[in-house]
């Protein structure tokens, strides 16, 4: 879809590289300042370049999710520079291991969990102040096909995170609509991304979407067209 977002600020999680590479560059080129937030510096500093050669502008956060007193802090930070966030798309997360749930190492749950959830829920505590003084916001999540509609084997610790991670926002929805805030849902499918392919090895890569048909939908979620309750979209 064509969409404008001249003078909109947006923060997108798991910049560097595939979904959130595409959400980064496709807001970027609709006019929007890009806060791209991703741990790999160089893939950062490729993506500001991609952004600037397309006549669009971007500020580089290199932060670790995983690294709470960071996050916490996100919002103060930005607040100094900027009076509101108008976008904010929830990419960053991590697959985990496929295993079956008794044999998911307790490390590897608690780290899924601090990152699809935990440093989600700091996110939207810490960047709720400047979500609100937007007047409309827009909050976009990702999501998957396993976050509770379907069970799959060996997916347990990735899918019940999912999963948590759908109420939190959906929640996050209903205590925000007054304040004009809307979130939005949405499940990928499957992608040729670097978390498929560690999901799926011996999958062909070219048989699958690239991660930049998923943008218009971003575009779509991220717009203030866009009036749904914590909705969920597909590709």
């Amino acid at each position: 879809m064509d969409a404008d977002f001249s003078g909109k600020t947006a923060l997108v999680t798991g910049a560097s590289r595939g979904i959130g590479r595409a959400a980064a560059l496709a807001l970027a080129k609709a006019g929007a300042h890009v806060l791209a937030l991703a741990r790999t510096v160089g893939a950062l500093e490729e993506l500001d370049d991609e952004i600037i050669a397309a006549g669009g502008s971007a500020s580089l956060i290199p932060a670790d999710l995983a690294e709470f007193e960071i996050v916490d802090q996100l919002g103060p930070a930005l607040s100094k520079r900027y009076p509101r966030l108008d976008i904010l798309v929830l990419n960053a997360g991590v697959l985990g291991e496929l295993a079956p749930i008794p044999d998911i190492a307790p490390k590897v749950w608690r780290r899924v969990f601090d990152i699809n959830v935990e440093a989600n829920w700091r996110l939207l505590r810490t960047l709720d102040p400047l979500l609100r003084a937007s007047g409309a916001a827009r909050v976009v999540v990702m999501t998957s096909r396993v976050s509770g509609e379907i069970a799959r084997p060996f997916w347990g610790a990735y899918a019940a995170s999912k999963a948590a991670l759908e109420m939190l926002a959906r929640t996050y929805a209903e205590e925000t609509r007054q304040a004009g805030v809307r979130v939005a849902i949405i499940d990928p499918g499957a992608m040729r991304t670097k978390m498929r392919a560690e999901a799926m090895p011996g999958e062909k890569p070219e048989s699958l979407p690239d991660p930049n048909e998923i943008a218009p939908l971003i575009l779509k979620a991220a717009s203030t067209a866009y009036d749904g309750i914590a909705q969920k979209f597909r590709l």
